[in-house]
Parts: C-alpha cells; sequence; structure tokens
C-alpha cells in the first residue's frame, strides 16, 4: 500500500474516502487511534493508504476534486 492523502483535517480524509469509494478504489485510512496518545487535539496527521496498482488514479480523482499536497 502506499499512502495517497495526510491530513489533519477529518474531513478531508472522509471526502476523499467518499470520492475514493465512487471511483471503487479501496483505501485504508491509519493512525485513526492516534488520538488516545495526542489527547484528542489534532496534532498527529491521519493518512489514508491505497493499494499500488490504484495509486495514480485514485490521484487523479483527488486532484480532480480540490485536493492539494497529495502524495
Amino acid at each position: 500500500m502506499k499512502e495517497l492523502l495526510r491530513s489533519n483535517n477529518p474531513t478531508d480524509i472522509a471526502f476523499a474516502k467518499a470520492l475514493l469509494d465512487g471511483e471503487d478504489i479501496d483505501c485504508f485510512e491509519m493512525d485513526v487511534n492516534m488520538s488516545v496518545l495526542e489527547g484528542s487535539i489534532g496534532i498527529f496527521p491521519r493518512r489514508l493508504m491505497v493499494l499500488d496498482a490504484d495509486l495514480e488514479e485514485a490521484r487523479i480523482v483527488l486532484s480532480d476534486n480540490g485536493f492539494k499536497g497529495i502524495s
């Protein structure tokens, strides 16, 4: 799996997941449980991972929908 997106904003992650799901691209959100360590203040970014084979298509989907700083 490759990192597609890294963000501290849970809304960005949720929107990106919905876009990818709409294109039948499987993704996995990592670092969701880091809030236990940080005290739920959002300093650790969450990562959105996709399969290597889906990376380029996923980048296109997110960039077409206004995401900046895609890995």
